[in-house]
């Protein structure tokens, strides 16, 4: 699977709005054998990231707590709250609020006093490809000092979870309808 970065897509609800840091990665799902929706993509990127990226989470959020920064809720059951995750806008997963949902596309992110950042998940069905792209928005020295570290980790991570993704997402069956088959 072949991952390429991209620019920001221009259909991207994200596309006309002001951020300090860009990046789009896009890989074509070729062994996909049914549709999928945002909430499909967002339920695989929940679930399908590598374990070093758990343990950063952990150590990140370790180290903000003790500045004030948000580190979102402690999901205890995780397979049920992704099993009741529905995608729309206001819900929250973990750190991850979603901001907005249209038919192709999910905006995931955080709002905080150092930086609000911002994940798309976006399909292009005709293509049978999908595109991350991730926007972040400084506040202040603090944000721009917090991403420096982040921002090579965030580089090598984001490319690996794309592929992860769509690895999780063609490996799940089509579901089948049995009135059909009859």
């Amino acid at each position: 699977m072949k991952i390429q970065k991209v620019g920001l897509p221009p259909y991207s609800v994200l596309f006309n709005q002001n951020f300090d840091y860009c990046d789009s990665y896009t890989a074509n799902m070729t062994k996909l054998q049914r549709e999928i929706s945002p909430v499909d993509v967002a339920k695989a990127f929940f679930t399908s990231a590598p374990k070093l990226v758990g343990h950063l989470f952990e150590f990140r959020n370790r180290i903000v707590s003790i500045i004030g920064l948000k580190t979102g809720e402690n999901v205890i059951d995780k397979e049920t709250a992704l099993a009741n995750f529905k995608g729309n806008p206001g819900e929250r997963l973990g750190l991850f609020s979603v901001f907005e949902r249209t038919e192709n596309e999910m905006v995931l992110g955080e709002d905080d006093k150092h930086l609000n950042f911002r994940v798309s998940l976006m399909i292009r069905p005709v293509q049978n490809e999908l595109i991350i792209t991730t926007t972040v928005k400084f506040h202040n020295l603090m944000g721009r000092l917090y991403f420096l570290p982040v921002k090579p980790f965030h580089q090598v991570i984001v490319p690996k979870m794309l592929k992860g993704i769509i690895s999780e997402l063609e490996k799940n069956k089509p579901k089948v309808d049995l009135a059909i088959q009859e």
